[in-house]
């Protein structure tokens, strides 16, 4: 990734926020707007890259302590980042979001819809139909070996949550499930019923669309 000052300005995060709105940001770009500037080893946009990552696998549960053993953030950035958390959280918070169609989770994991690799991410949901907390479970390629059911139940065992949706992205735009994607989806779905927990859909996205295998009957 280029540096901000080798960007046009135009293309630059706060200038292409003003310009276009936020919606037009990428993560990174969202994030390095919040810190400023980077450190004397990182641009901004590679100090964000780096947090992106941290912030994927901790979902909104994220805590100034996670943050601080990337190299480049210390205290004032990590609490700059978890009270912008907290501050959105208290208004705007994914948690306690009611849950009619399983597509209704697509706002909140849209933005992973634009990624260069796979992302399967999974959603935990209590007996109310209210979003408990969105996690990136693993990144790479969807495949039996790398999803397994301990890590996609491990967090919501421990919620205490009665449902879950699971969802990738398509790098490719491809919203087709692959065979791989099914037997995934059957593995899973056969963990969900061991442990009780109801698994209400798998969905597959892209920037341009999303498939569900609930609303194509294939769960």
């Amino acid at each position: 990734m280029k540096k901000i000052k080798d960007l046009p300005t135009n293309e630059r995060p706060r200038e292409k926020l003003l310009e276009k709105g936020a919606k037009a940001l990428s993560d990174q770009e969202l994030l390095a707007i919040i810190l400023g500037k980077g450190s004397q080893k990182y641009d901004v946009l590679a100090l964000s890259r780096k947090l992106v990552k941290i912030i994927d696998e901790k979902g909104i549960d994220i805590e100034a302590k996670d943050l601080l053993d990337i190299d480049g953030i210390g205290n004032a950035k990590a609490a700059t980042i978890t009270a912008a958390f907290e501050f959105v959280r208290r208004r705007i918070k994914p948690e306690g979001m009611k849950i009619k169609f399983p597509a209704d989770v697509l706002p909140l994991i849209s933005h992973y819809g634009d990624r260069k690799q796979e992302h399967f991410l999974c959603v935990s949901i209590n007996g109310a139909n209210e979003v408990m907390n969105v996690r990136v479970i693993t990144i790479g390629l969807v495949n039996k070996s790398q999803v397994h059911p301990r890590e996609v139940f491990a967090d919501v065992i421990a919620e205490r949550a009665s449902a879950l949706i699971i969802a990738h992205n398509h790098p490719s735009g491809e919203l087709k499930p692959s065979q791989e994607d099914r037997t995934v989806t059957q593995r899973i779905k056969k963990a969900s019923e061991v442990l009780g927990i109801n698994l209400l859909d798998h969905i597959i996205f892209s920037a341009k669309g999303y498939y569900s295998f609930v609303e194509n009957d294939e769960l």
